[in-house]
């Protein structure tokens, strides 16, 4: 079966369900990362599973919305720091289009507030790219069980955070997707009216979508959501 373009998919997996292969049951996988090495190594590692196959790769967030609205896939792997869209919007995205797709995120960093905003969006895991290599299979296996996971290395802070969050027992006040892309535009350089022309809204709407998000976020000023962004993998530092 050919894998999915980056940047495209083949029309003919749109017909292909979840099935059974020999003992192993059929996994149908996206992949979204913007860096070709990473996406490449972890396309390998999955290639070589039983049963698993890439339905389709997206260079950034948007392409993978579209993707998986298109592909129903089993499993979404998605970067959180991608262009157009990241991670964490792109997830909430899937997760309508495709009510069936387990999500698994993917980043550079950990902390308290990714932990959460990951899960709040509906992502089923999330791993440290630092650990993919040797948890990957597990993760996804994970997840394609339709059960929740998390690195076991991670910090006392952010695996309270996890457990808490699984167990519905904390509701952190997260940034809307509207707001972690104004918030990503801004961590970028871009101004409030070139963020305006970009989305295709008003500048006084771009400025109170930026108001809110530095309420959320306990920022008080710009570069105190460059800082919060870099932290929590909206951006690349």
């Amino acid at each position: 079966m050919p894998h999915g373009r980056a940047g495209g998919y083949d029309p003919c997996l749109l017909c292909l369900r979840a099935d059974y292969r020999g003992h192993h049951k059929m996994v149908r996988i996206l992949l979204a990362d913007d860096h070709d090495i990473v996406r490449h190594a972890l396309r390998d590692i999955i290639a070589r599973h039983p049963g698993w196959t890439i339905c389709g790769e997206a260079r950034n967030g948007r392409e993978a919305v579209d993707m998986a609205a298109a592909l129903k896939p089993d499993v979404a792997v998605l970067d959180v720091a991608m262009p157009e869209l990241d991670g964490i919007a792109a997830t909430g995205m899937i997760r309508a289009a495709s009510p069936a797709t387990e999500v698994l995120v993917f980043t550079m960093h950990e902390s308290e507030d990714l932990v959460a905003a990951v899960l709040a969006a509906g992502a089923r895991g999330c791993l440290l790219k630092s650990a993919a290599v040797r948890s990957i299979t597990t993760a996804i296996e994970t997840v394609a069980a339709h059960r929740p996971y998390f690195p076991a290395d991670s910090s006392d802070a952010s695996r309270d955070v996890f457990r808490r969050a699984v167990t519905r027992a904390v509701a952190p006040q997260l940034l809307s997707p509207r707001e972690r892309e104004i918030v990503r535009l801004l961590a970028e350089g871009y101004d409030r009216r070139v963020i305006a022309i970009q989305l295709g809204i008003g500048e006084r709407t771009v400025k109170a979508h930026q108001e809110v998000a530095m309420q959320k976020t306990g920022a008080h000023s710009v570069a105190g959501l460059v800082r919060y962004a870099i932290r929590n993998g909206i951006v690349e530092s």
